[in-house]
């Protein structure tokens, strides 16, 4: 379904600056399949999310969606596929908009435009509807802006933005990590009700060990712009905080005897 292929992205090549931040990734999701990206900061998680969405175009490599390949396609025309959340509540909706006027135009995404009212009364009881299975009691309030509510309120409402017209990938990137611990239980509770409900194939970056741990059907761990493990079946079912946790461990005493067999071959040869 969605498939990547010696992805590579280097940003600010020969310069001082340069970072290697994804490095030969080859992945592949299965249709329906749910896949947490775990990993350090500066691991490549994001920018390998951003790479699938088409924020910036990789160096080498094939993307390919529905045996389509996307490689070269711009932002814009990948974003008829795929549906996407962000980490701040506050990106992905007009705050000056209404919760109705924000959700009629993801419900108009990718269609042809016609002349005519998107936003009649039987749009409008759609949405009250759809507002309705978040139990949050914000079909209420779809007259008002979507810029008054709360952090968790508003990256619901973002969520159902995203899933309205049942994407062929849905993009999270570290969707609750600017939420307080209540409200990122009710948007993890949304998201897995919703991807599973919908059988939604779901890439999705998190900070959360257990999220990776209890989310989903596959795990990849990267590191260094690499994916250096990945869950699957049974062995995702059987992983534990714990288990990643050491995992972490390892790589990290790992990149400590890296680094000390350096400085050992940069004083021997000084």
């Amino acid at each position: 379904m969605l498939e990547l292929r010696n992805v590579t992205k280097v940003f600010n090549p020969g310069t001082p600056n340069e970072v290697r931040a994804i490095e030969g990734v080859d992945l592949t999701l299965e249709e329906g399949a749910f896949v947490a990206i775990i990993g350090t900061n500066g691991s490549g998680k994001s920018t390998l999310l951003n790479a699938v969405a088409g924020t910036f175009l990789v160096d080498s490599g094939t993307i390919s969606l529905d045996g389509t390949d996307i490689t070269r396609w711009p932002e814009h025309r990948r974003a008829s596929l795929m549906g996407r959340v962000f980490q701040d509540p506050f990106t992905g909706t007009s705050p000056n908009l209404t919760i109705a006027e924000n959700l009629v135009l993801a419900a108009q995404r990718g269609l042809p435009r016609r002349l005519g009212w998107a936003l009649n009364r039987k749009a409008k009881d759609e949405i009250r509807a759809r507002v309705q299975q978040l139990n949050m009691g914000l079909e209420h309030l779809i007259d008002n802006p979507i810029g008054s509510l709360s952090g968790g309120q508003r990256q619901a409402l973002t969520l159902l933005m995203a899933t309205w017209l049942k994407p062929r990938l849905l993009l999270l990137d570290e969707h609750t990590a600017a939420l307080d611990p209540k409200s990122a239980d009710q948007v993890i509770a949304l998201t897995d009700a919703v991807v599973t409900r919908d059988r939604l194939t779901t890439l999705m970056v998190t900070h959360s060990m257990h999220q990776a741990a209890n989310l989903g059907d596959q795990l990849i761990m990267m590191h260094r712009g690499r994916i250096i493990q990945e869950f699957r079946g049974a062995e995702k079912r059987r992983t534990r905080v714990d288990d990643l946790l050491a995992r972490f461990e390892e790589v990290r005493r790992a990149d400590q005897l890296d680094e000390t067999a350096a400085e050992m071959l940069e004083r021997t040869y000084v």
